[in-house]
C-alpha cells in the first residue's frame, strides 16, 4: 500500500469502466466488453473500442472458456507460479494466472476456463484452469 491508500495488487472496483466485471467476478461470472460499432470484444474493459476508437462499448457475458496461447514459469520464492496469455474463445487475450497441479505438463493451446481466486482484499480475481473439455488449437 502506498502512502496515497492505492493498492495496485486490490481492483478498484470504484473505477466505473470496470466495476460490472468485478461485481459480476462476486456473483462468479465472467464478462467482456463488446464494441457496438465493429462487434468486436476486448480486455482490459474500457468505454472506447481499441479496435475502432469509437465509444460505446456493452458488458456481455463471456464463456470463461480459452486457450493458452504463451505462459511462463515462475520459480522464485515460495512455489512456482504460471503466467499465461489466455486466448478467449470470444478474441481477446488476457494475462492472467493459471493454476495447474501439473504446471509441467501445460501446453501450448490447451484448453482452460475460468475459475475466480479469494483475495484478501477486495473481489476474487479471474485465473484459469486446465479444461478437458475444452477444444484444443492446432500446434
Amino acid at each position: 500500500m502506498t502512502q496515497s491508500g492505492f493498492d495496485p495488487t486490490v481492483p478498484d472496483e470504484n473505477n466505473p469502466e470496470t466495476r460490472p466485471f468485478w461485481q459480476a467476478a462476486r456473483e462468479g461470472r465472467f464478462l467482456l466488453r463488446r464494441c457496438r460499432h465493429c462487434a468486436r470484444t476486448h480486455w482490459y474493459p474500457r468505454d472506447v473500442c481499441p479496435h475502432c476508437f469509437q465509444p460505446g462499448t456493452v458488458w456481455e457475458e463471456a464463456s470463461g472458456r480459452g486457450t493458452i496461447h504463451s505462459f511462463t514459469i515462475f520459480r522464485a520464492a515460495g512455489a512456482p507460479e504460471v503466467l499465461a496469455l489466455i486466448e478467449l474463445h470470444e478474441g481477446p487475450r488476457m494475462l492472467c494466472t493459471v493454476l495447474a497441479d501439473d504446471i509441467e505438463g501445460l501446453t501450448i493451446g490447451q484448453p482452460v476456463s475460468v475459475a475466480f481466486r479469494a483475495a484478501p482484499v477486495g473481489p476474487p480475481i479471474p485465473v484459469f484452469r486446465p479444461d478437458s473439455t475444452g477444444e484444443r488449437l492446432a500446434d
